[in-house]
C-alpha cells in the first residue's frame, strides 16, 4: 500500500479514536484503541516494536520502542501532552533515521480539535 494511503488511514483512525475518547487519558489508552481501529481496517500494526542502535557496527538494544509501526512502513509516534515539543520532534525524526523508514506521524491526543496534534515527518533517506 502506497505511503500517502497508509497515513491517511491513520489519521482517520486517529480521529475517530479522538472522537470517540477526547483529550485527557494516559498514551497507552489512544495507543491500544489505535491499533485495534488500524486493526480493524486490515492494517498490519505493531506496537511497542523494539528499536536498536547499530554503534560502531555493534547492535546496542538500549530499549528504544517505536509505539506503533503500520504496514512495516510508517512509524506512529503518540504522546498525550499539553504541546508537542522539539524533542518530541528530534525523537520522531531520530527513530527514523534509525530504522530507515521514511515517513513518521507524530499525533497528540491531548487537544481540543485532533488536527491541531498531527505532524508529519519524511525522512529524506
Amino acid at each position: 500500500m502506497e505511503l500517502n494511503n497508509v497515513s491517511g488511514i491513520i489519521i482517520d483512525s486517529a480521529m475517530k479514536v479522538h472522537t470517540a475518547l477526547g483529550a485527557g487519558l494516559l498514551e497507552s489508552a489512544y495507543e491500544a484503541c489505535l491499533k485495534h481501529e488500524l486493526t480493524k481496517r486490515n492494517l498490519k500494526v505493531e506496537s511497542q516494536v523494539g528499536l536498536p542502535v547499530v554503534y560502531d557496527n555493534v547492535t546496542i538494544d538500549i530499549g528504544y520502542r517505536l509505539d506503533l509501526l503500520v504496514e512495516d512502513t510508517v512509524i506512529v509516534e503518540l504522546k498525550a501532552v499539553e504541546r508537542l515539543n522539539t524533542i518530541h520532534e528530534a525523537q520522531l525524526l531520530s527513530y527514523l533515521k534509525l530504522s530507515d523508514k521514511k515517513l513518521g506521524l507524530l499525533i497528540n491526543f491531548n487537544v481540543t480539535r485532533l488536527k491541531h496534534g498531527i505532524k508529519r515527518f519524511v525522512n529524506n533517506i
